[in-house]
C-alpha cells in the first residue's frame, strides 16, 4: 500500500496526501453482502441533535462483514480486494468451496488467489482464522474476539495489530495496539498477521470540503461559545475558559474515566502507557 502526494495546482490540493488504490480489485461490492445504511445526522427519533458534529457526507452501503468466521474447516479463495466507505482498511471477498461468499478485513499480504481458512485445524498463516490456543507464541494477530462466538472486536483498523505473547492456563495473553497487556479466553478466535492499508495514517485530506464529504461538520471550541452553550464559554473578549471540560462539564483533561469497579479490569495485566 502506498500514498500519493499530489501537484498543488489547487489551494486544496497543496498539503493533500491519499493513499493510492492500486491494490483494489473490484469497483462494485458483491449485491447479496450490501445492505442499505440510513444516515441519521446525529439525531435521534426526536429530531434532535444528541452527537455534534455529524451531518452531511456522501451516500454509503453497508458491506457485511464477517467478524466471526464461523465456516471452519472449508478453504475460500480470495476473488477480490475491495475499498469500505465504512472503515479504514481495505476488505476482502471470500469464495468459499461450498458456495458460500463473505467479506472479511484484507490483512497486509493477501492477495487475490490465496486461499484462506477457519479452524483449529487451519495453518498459522496471513488471513487464516485460529483459537488463541494453538497459534504460536510471538505471531502478529488483528480481529480479536473477546468472547468465543461473539465475533471480532479488537484490532480492526487500518494497520493496526496485536501480538500473542504467551498463555497462562486457559488464558492467552495478548499485547495490544495500545500497549496494554491484557488476558483473553484461548478459545477466542484471531486473524493471522496485521490489517491492511497501513498507509491510512498518513494521509491527509489537504481541505474542508473533504471532511465534509466523510460527514464531519465543523467544530466549534467551546471558549467561543456562549454559557448556555458550553462550561467554558462567556466571558469578556478573548477568556481563558477555565479548566478544560466537555459540553457535559466533565474535565477532559487527566480525568479517569474508566469504572473504577468495571468487572473486565481483573483480565488487563498491564496498563496501557500515557502519551
Amino acid at each position: 500500500m502506498a500514498i500519493r502526494k499530489l501537484k498543488p495546482t489547487t489551494p486544496g490540493q497543496r498539503h493533500k496526501i491519499i493513499g493510492s488504490f492500486d491494490n483494489i480489485t473490484a469497483n462494485a461490492p458483491e449485491k447479496s453482502l450490501v445492505v442499505g445504511k440510513i444516515a441519521r445526522g446525529g439525531r435521534n427519533n426526536r429530531g434532535k441533535m444528541t452527537v455534534p458534529n455529524v451531518g452531511g457526507g456522501h451516500k454509503r452501503r453497508y458491506r457485511i462483514i464477517d467478524f466471526k468466521r464461523t465456516k471452519e474447516g472449508i478453504p475460500a479463495v480470495v476473488k477480490s480486494i475491495e475499498y469500505d466507505p465504512n472503515r479504514s482498511a481495505r476488505i476482502a471477498l471470500l469464495y468459499y468451496a461450498d458456495g458460500a461468499k463473505a467479506y472479511i478485513l484484507a490483512p497486509n499480504g493477501l492477495k487475490v488467489g490465496n486461499t484462506v481458512m477457519s479452524g483449529p485445524q487451519a495453518a498459522p498463516e496471513v488471513g487464516n482464522a485460529l483459537p488463541l490456543a494453538v497459534i504460536p507464541i510471538g505471531t502478529i494477530v488483528h480481529n480479536i474476539e473477546l468472547r468465543p462466538g461473539q465475533g471480532a472486536k479488537m484490532a480492526r483498523s487500518a494497520g493496526t495489530f496485536a501480538q500473542l505473547v504467551s498463555r497462562e492456563d486457559k488464558y492467552a495473553i495478548i499485547k495490544m495496539p495500545s500497549g496494554e497487556v491484557r488476558k483473553i479466553l484461548s478459545a477466542c478466535k484471531a486473524t493471522i498477521g496485521s490489517v491492511g492499508n497501513s498507509d491510512h495514517a498518513l494521509e491527509q485530506s489537504g481541505k474542508a470540503g473533504r471532511s465534509r464529504w466523510l460527514g464531519r461538520r465543523p467544530r466549534t471550541r467551546g471558549v467561543s461559545k456562549n454559557p448556555v452553550d458550553h462550561p467554558m464559554g462567556g466571558g469578556e473578549g478573548r477568556a481563558s475558559g477555565g479548566h478544560p471540560r466537555s459540553p457535559q462539564g466533565l474535565y477532559s483533561k487527566g480525568l479517569k474515566t474508566r469504572a473504577p469497579k468495571k468487572h473486565s479490569s481483573k483480565y488487563i495485566v498491564e496498563r496501557r502507557k500515557k502519551k
